[in-house]
């Protein structure tokens, strides 16, 4: 049987084929999962008010075998204590972001193994603590294919079998503080994070700023990222 891959949706203004707004997930993520043996499953984002009971989500999460927190817009700036709002920030939902977070904290409190792709790289790091920088301007790192420098003896070069990976990447902030606890393992040429491991995790941990779904299917080591995560939710 293919382990339960849960995956918060993401709130969507329209989407041609529904009439309404909607809640979705790419389909480029999804059939990367399902091609590594997972079953995706896309999970409501339930937050009122900004605030995700943690009993309920924990709940909600304990039925999964795992938790992939995809991309997405940006976390409000107040979530990591930031004071004013960059004119870049976008597609801020306060519900989202409220479950998000809270589905972090509880699938490594659950012990689930945990894959956070781009804004979920930037909601794990925002809840050990650590904060982001609103904008990096034009450095390159928006709809483009570039290399990153992955760090020798990681989860991640264990993984990938690389110390150099082609990551396709997508975003305007990065980790500009780091989580307690968290360690970075790869980074661009640039200095941006890239990726990011909780060496004390108590269960399989990674999270990538770049998205792995976009070029999963003709890289090997995008490839062998969510096999390792998937064979990590069956062995659970």
């Amino acid at each position: 049987m293919r382990p339960l891959i849960a995956i918060p949706a993401r709130f969507s203004a329209s989407a041609s084929a529904l009439r309404h707004a909607a809640e979705v997930n790419a389909r480029a993520l999804v059939g990367a999962v399902w091609r590594a043996g997972g079953e995706p499953v896309t999970l409501h984002p339930h937050a009122p008010g900004g605030r995700a009971d943690p009993v309920e989500v924990a709940g909600r999460l304990s039925r999964f075998d795992a938790v992939l927190l995809p991309g997405g817009g940006d976390l409000a700036p107040h979530r990591y204590g930031a004071g004013r709002v960059h004119d870049s920030v976008y597609d801020v939902d306060d519900e989202q972001d409220g479950f998000d977070l809270e589905a972090a904290r509880q699938a490594l409190a659950l012990g689930l193994p945990l894959l956070a792709v781009c804004r979920g790289l930037h909601v794990v790091n925002t809840v050990f603590g650590g904060t982001l920088e609103q904008d990096m301007g034009d450095t390159g790192h928006r709809h483009v294919v570039h290399p990153v420098a992955v760090l020798p003896g990681s989860s991640l070069e264990r993984v990938t079998g690389a110390q150099k990976v082609r990551a396709s990447c997508y975003h305007h902030q990065r980790v500009a503080r780091l989580g307690t606890n968290l360690a970075v393992t790869a980074e661009a040429a640039d200095g941006t994070i890239e990726a990011v491991e909780a060496p004390g995790a108590p269960s399989w941990f990674l999270a990538v700023q770049w998205h792995p779904e976009d070029t999963d299917g003709e890289d090997d080591a995008q490839r062998a990222l969510f096999a390792a995560f998937v064979g990590a939710a069956r062995r659970r």
